[in-house]
């Protein structure tokens, strides 16, 4: 093996495809949401262009209704908002990887990936074959591009859009870039095209989730890219908060791309490998604060860079080579947790296929058509289990669909 060090671009992973003209039915678009509304109307534009479903997960500044109402401006398209539980879903796995961590300052406080493990699921439920993860602040001028990354489904296990505008990086790498290095970026699930109809992946609680569900169990899974999304601007220097909350993810990611990079395997990721990257990680935070120190007079910008660089420094010094192998190894157990959940719900449950033709949809139904339908309690009766669902014309999901999906136990044939 050569010698371990960042790798500034994972271009080399990715199998570009023969043809770009190729198009496929895009089922779904998926968003975890937690911005307002009004962040949906890109994802509603593309729902009704490609004649698709539109799921919504809202959390945080997402409020079901409100999206609801948003959305049924447009007629034409078949919209669900749910309202994601506080306190997660019950009877979907527990995973390791969400507290291997224990409350240290090492884990990660969101809710993304658990809302696109519920999107995995309730694709299932819904029948659908492919659908787009899709960022509430991504935007896709050429909706066509989502049915170009769906027809590559075929033979990739993911597809993601080339994400121009602002790049989509780490804090740590955007400093690499904005001081003068090269500096590429991955696919990833801002933007992404998945088979779920047969994907036996999940998303881990961790930065880089999405990188980590690309994987398989030894490496990367064949994965696609093309066409093209933008993503909104946003200053990743604002506060170091940010820096912190990603190192450990995109110590964990950039180490498995790199071995990945040089022909390695996730096994090759032992303690003596977690040594000399967590030594080369601390020399890139170094060499880049070196580049803003030495090219001038620092700027107010600089200085919002080296507090984040620091900050991402000060965190790496309490990741441990066996902690990272520790988290692989939860990860490796979860994933197969995850793949027997989805093979029992799969078993016992006959998906629905939807029946409206995507071309066909009619004018007809009326907007504002919403209603709101409390699900099944997931676990115990608290208020925190509540979850509502608010849909603007014909549902592709019902409160059954998704209590099968806190309960596949006892899931219905539909």
């Amino acid at each position: 093996m050569s010698q371990v060090a960042h790798d500034s671009s994972h271009r080399g992973l990715i199998r570009e495809p023969d043809s770009a003209q190729r198009r496929a039915q895009v089922d779904a678009i998926i968003v975890p949401s937690a911005r307002r509304a009004a962040a949906l109307t890109e994802a509603g534009r593309l729902a009704e262009e490609l004649g698709c479903a539109l799921l919504v997960l809202c959390s945080k500044h997402s409020d079901p209704q409100r999206v609801a109402e948003s959305l049924a401006r447009r007629t034409k398209i078949d919209a669900i908002a749910i309202d994601f539980p506080e306190a997660g879903v019950g009877k979907l796995p527990e995973l390791e990887t969400s507290t291997v961590l224990g409350e240290s300052r090492l884990k990660r406080r969101t809710d993304t990936s658990a809302k696109r493990n519920l999107g995995l699921v309730l694709a299932w439920l819904a029948g659908w074959k492919r659908v787009v993860f899709l960022d509430d602040d991504i935007a896709v001028p050429d909706a066509a591009d989502l049915e170009r990354a769906a027809a590559l489904l075929d033979t990739r296990d993911g597809v993601g859009l080339h994400i121009g505008g602002f790049p989509d990086n780490s804090v740590v790498c955007h400093a690499n870039r904005e001081t003068g290095a090269q500096q590429d970026t991955f696919i990833g699930g801002g933007a992404l095209a998945v088979p779920s109809d047969r994907i036996d992946s999940f998303f881990p609680e961790v930065y880089n989730e999405d990188w980590f569900f690309l994987l398989g169990k030894t490496m990367l899974r064949p994965v696609g890219q093309v066409g093209e999304a933008i993503q909104k601007p946003y200053d990743p220097f604002a506060s170091p908060e940010r820096a912190r909350r990603e190192e450990f993810g995109d110590v964990l990611a950039e180490g498995l791309f790199a071995l990945f990079d040089d022909s390695g395997r996730i096994g090759d990721a032992d303690e003596a490998y977690w040594t000399r990257f967590l030594a080369a990680r601390l020399a890139l935070i170094e060499e880049i604060k070196g580049r803003i120190e030495h090219r001038g007079p620092v700027t107010v910008r600089d200085k919002q860079m080296l507090e984040s660089l620091t900050a991402s420094s000060g965190r790496l010094q309490f990741i441990r080579p066996q902690q990272c192998v520790g988290y692989l190894r939860a990860w490796q157990r979860d994933r197969e947790r995850w793949r027997a959940f989805m093979a029992e719900l799969r078993r016992r449950s006959c998906p629905r296929r939807p029946t409206v033709s995507r071309r066909s949809r009619s004018r007809s139904t009326p907007p504002g058509n919403t209603q709101q339908m409390p699900t099944p309690q997931p676990s115990a009766p608290t208020k925190a289990h509540e979850s509502a669902v608010v849909s603007t014309t014909r549902p592709m999901l019902t409160p059954a669909m998704i209590a099968g999906a806190n309960h596949p136990d006892r899931s219905r044939r539909t």
